[in-house]
């Protein structure tokens, strides 16, 4: 039996995976979340937080900085997570809804809280399902040897193999 190890050969696929996509989505967020400012802004809304005025290309900034940090917790749950397409999905979610907090309590006018909290919602709807996407469901067990995990992928669809339900059946009938 061999030693080598079916989660990392398919956690450095994810990985793989997640660097190709992610930065593609997190650009298309960021213009995306831009383009939500700029009409705002276009629309008369003040977008002043504190009194100071909050810059398209900031709202941009943000949007690729917090997206960077969810793209490297997305690469760490595809290495060590039994569950990494689900805990990102959840966790991803519950964080976004946490970042409505400082919008919705900050020093601003409604619109401008209604157009950041919009930002957030934009960013998470192209982010979140992009990463999603590249995550696993699943994680093979640990000890599970490459030829052990090659064996139980093909007993699954081996058409010579039944499965419990069928041998009761057979045997019941």
């Amino acid at each position: 039996m061999t030693t080598t190890s079916v989660p990392h050969e398919r956690s450095a696929r994810t990985t793989r995976s997640l660097w190709r996509s992610g930065p593609l989505a997190i650009v298309v967020a960021a213009a995306a979340t831009s383009l939500v400012a700029a009409i705002a802004r276009a629309a008369d809304v003040p977008l002043t937080v504190d009194g100071e005025r909050i810059p398209v290309s900031g709202v941009a900034t943000m949007t690729v900085m917090v997206s960077s940090v969810g793209l490297l917790y997305a690469c760490a749950l595809a290495r060590w997570a039994r569950h990494p397409r689900a805990t990102f999905v959840w966790t991803a979610v519950a964080l976004t809804f946490a970042s409505f907090v400082p919008s919705l309590t900050a020093d601003a006018d409604t619109a401008t809280k209604l157009v950041l909290v919009t930002t957030h919602v934009v960013a998470a709807a192209i982010v979140i399902p992009a990463f999603a996407r590249a995550l696993p469901h699943r994680r093979l067990p640990v000890a599970l040897g490459l030829h052990a995990a090659r064996r139980a992928r093909g007993r699954a669809g081996h058409a010579g193999l039944a499965s419990d339900g069928q041998r009761h059946r057979r045997a019941a009938g």
